[in-house]
């Protein structure tokens, strides 16, 4: 039973290199949008306190570092996906 299972999915590995490759483009595009998004109300939430700008900006950059490892994570998973075999 196993080794249908592996035979199967040996036989659909270009299928899983294109849902890979799909993967990491989404999470590169949802990490795009994220840090935009932070980067649109961070400036908003400056123009109303700017007394507070820098504590914003501090929050800013952690929450931006904290989407991009998760992106980079994705994207070493689909690369992952790719490689092994």
């Amino acid at each position: 039973m196993l080794s249908t299972i592996l035979n199967e999915v040996i036989s659909l590995q270009p299928l899983a290199a294109l849902g890979a490759a799909l993967g990491a483009s989404l999470a590169a595009i949802g990490a795009g949008i994220g840090i935009g998004k932070i980067g649109s109300s961070a400036m908003e939430a400056i123009a109303r306190q700017p007394e507070a700008a820098g504590d914003i900006r501090s929050n800013m950059i952690v929450i931006g570092a904290l989407i991009e490892g998760v992106a980079l994570f994705a994207v070493i998973v689909s690369a992952l996906a790719i490689f092994i075999k």
